[in-house]
């Protein structure tokens, strides 16, 4: 069940309850995104930015700085930081991953070029710090910066991963808190900073971030395996295709046989792959429970970041919040 096709939809009530702060969040990226000497900036930033996507992770700003009572302005210029970083990996992952669809769309660097991509990008980050200094928080900056870094690190070795069937859970999870879970911890954690909370609650957002971020990864990574290509977005087996190990992929071998070990060395570290391999995949990953195992890491993840919210005020978002962690793995029934 995609996020769109679910009967009650938790990201769309926070949208309702916030948005004029959203709206003032879309005002400035089109502000801020816009160049004088470079036409072609706005053009590619347009493209991924106007492609219909949620503004899960400025929400999740601006959800945090309104839970903690914030009543300044900082939220939506932190928002907007957020979703350009965002919007940067992509550009930048799409020319890594030689993408040619994002959100049922061609990408930016199949429209134009891997250059233009790689550029506006940088663009965008640039951007996105000149936003973060206006907020004239040391702290801020520190959280948001480490975060750029982390994801980038993470890209980076997701390189050095991918196709390595030796490559363990703990350094997959490594992988997707920097690719993922950094962005949306950062951005719950400075709408607490902004907002000035206890060191208690600023902590607890920052976790609750960081387990939505996982748990949004590893249901991703399953639905590559078992989901709807109309409601993801992606074809079923991608991740396959692409020889990428992934949480289900580890779980299997962690119970293969030397006939199964043999599959994997030779579809995903040797990258022979024949016609009917992606259904022996799939039937590996059912009969060794894979699948199962892997929905059961990511509900606990899910269990986690509900957990973190305890200690928050009592406040409508944070029912919000805690019905959009419930909501991240409804994509998976």
């Amino acid at each position: 069940m995609s996020l769109d096709e679910a009967a009650t939809k938790p990201h769309e009530a926070l949208a309702a309850h916030l948005a004029p702060r959203l709206d003032a969040v879309n005002t400035l990226i089109r502000a801020r995104m816009a160049s004088r000497h470079a036409p072609r900036i706005p053009e590619v930033t347009a493209h991924l930015i106007e492609a219909g996507g949620k503004r899960l992770r400025p929400m999740l700003t601006l959800a945090s700085a309104d839970l903690c009572g914030y009543r300044g302005d900082h939220d939506v210029r932190l928002a907007a930081t957020v979703e350009f970083i965002h919007t940067a990996t992509l550009l930048h992952d799409d020319v890594v991953d030689e993408s040619a669809s994002r959100r049922g769309r061609p990408t930016a660097n199949l429209l134009w070029d891997n250059k233009s991509s790689v550029l506006v990008g940088d663009y965008l980050f640039a951007r996105a710090f000149q936003l973060m200094v206006e907020t004239e928080s040391l702290r801020v900056l520190d959280i948001l910066s480490n975060a750029a870094a982390t994801i980038a690190e993470g890209e980076v070795l997701q390189l050095s991963t991918a196709r390595d069937l030796a490559t363990t859970e703990a350094l997959y999870l490594q992988v997707v808190r920097g690719k993922t879970a950094a962005l949306f911890s950062a951005a719950t954690q400075v709408g607490g900073v902004i907002a000035a909370a206890p060191e208690r609650q600023i902590a607890a957002l920052y976790d609750y971030g960081d387990a939505l971020g996982i748990a949004f990864q590893i249901v991703d990574d399953l639905l590559d395996y078992q989901g709807d290509a109309k409601a993801t977005g992606k074809n079923v087996g991608d991740d396959f295709r692409e020889r990428k190990v992934t949480l289900p992929v580890i779980r299997a071998l962690a119970q293969a046989d030397d006939d199964e070990r043999a599959f994997w060395r030779r579809t995903i570290e040797k990258g022979d792959q024949q016609g009917g391999d992606l259904e022996r995949a799939l039937d590996i990953l059912r009969t060794r429970g894979a699948l199962d195992e892997t929905r059961a890491a990511a509900m606990q993840w899910i269990t986690d970041a509900r957990a973190a919210l305890d200690v928050l005020p009592v406040h409508p978002v944070r029912d919000m919040l805690d019905a959009l962690a419930g909501y991240v793995v409804a994509r998976l029934t």
